[in-house]
């Protein structure tokens, strides 16, 4: 989760800090990135998303990872839940809890819905005040403005 803190802090001013990191089964780093929807005006430039495109080119086994494991500082999103899900990542790590678009069990768990045919292990609350101290922090700002 470390890891993911740090990649979060790559995401510009306008972008809500989220980080992701991908490792291979041996646990070597495979990609990270940070929310990009803004900078790259982009809605589907999630860190999980940009993440596990960079994972899957270098991984070498086309869209698959296997094996796999996610790390992200917020609950995902549905999309996001969703590409996890596709990509068979064997693990999912997240820090904070997201109420209002958490697909992870928050509003639903789009991961580990027993009719899907792949569900990952899944750890949430890691590092979760860390995780969470992020998102107030950059909320609080935007409100102040």
């Amino acid at each position: 989760m470390n890891a993911a803190l740090d990649a979060a802090a790559l995401s510009g001013d306008d972008d809500v800090p989220i980080g992701a990191v991908v490792f291979d089964p041996a646990g070597v780093e495979l990609a990270r990135a940070a929310n990009r929807r803004e900078a790259d005006s982009d809605p589907t430039a999630h860190a999980e998303i940009l993440a596990l495109r960079a994972a899957a080119a270098a991984f070498g086994d086309g869209w698959r990872l296997p094996g796999c494991t996610i790390a992200v500082t917020v609950e995902p999103c549905t999309m996001c839940a969703g590409a996890i899900g596709l990509a068979r990542l064997d693990t999912l790590i997240f820090g904070a809890w997201e109420p209002k678009t958490g697909a992870v069990s928050s509003l639903w768990d789009v991961v580990r819905d027993p009719r899907l045919t792949h569900r990952p292990q899944v750890r949430g609350g890691i590092l979760e005040q860390r995780c969470r101290m992020l998102m107030v922090d950059f909320f609080t700002t935007r409100r102040d403005l």
